[in-house]
């Protein structure tokens, strides 16, 4: 199972194993971490599940889709690397990936 690594704005750390075909956001919800307050539930319609994305994955996840970026418009600081972990599908090649949270969701 893949690895996802979750840093807290305040530096703690979380590193969890995903199911493939989850989403990240998913994962961190059924986890407990902590800064990912999914209130839409997953539905790309808000913006408080915003992650940072690592730039040694920011390849491998590719940008944000139309929807995803509209809505990161309204997200908190967001950077060229802001993903919403709702739109990011867990998969073995993202073994790894770290994602930090920004100090508060919109």
């Amino acid at each position: 199972m893949p690895r996802i690594i979750y840093i807290t704005s305040d530096d703690k750390r979380f590193e969890i194993e995903a199911q493939n075909g989850a989403t990240v956001m998913e994962t961190a919800i059924n986890a407990g971490v902590p800064g990912i307050d999914a209130e839409c539930g997953g539905a790309c319609s808000c913006a408080t599940c915003h992650v940072y994305v690592d730039a040694s994955f920011a390849e491998t996840l590719g940008g944000a889709g139309p929807m995803e970026a509209d809505m990161l418009d309204f997200a908190w600081e967001a950077t060229p690397n802001s993903r919403l972990s709702c739109q990011i599908k867990v998969s073995d090649a993202l073994d790894g990936l770290v994602l930090r949270l920004p100090e508060r969701q919109s």
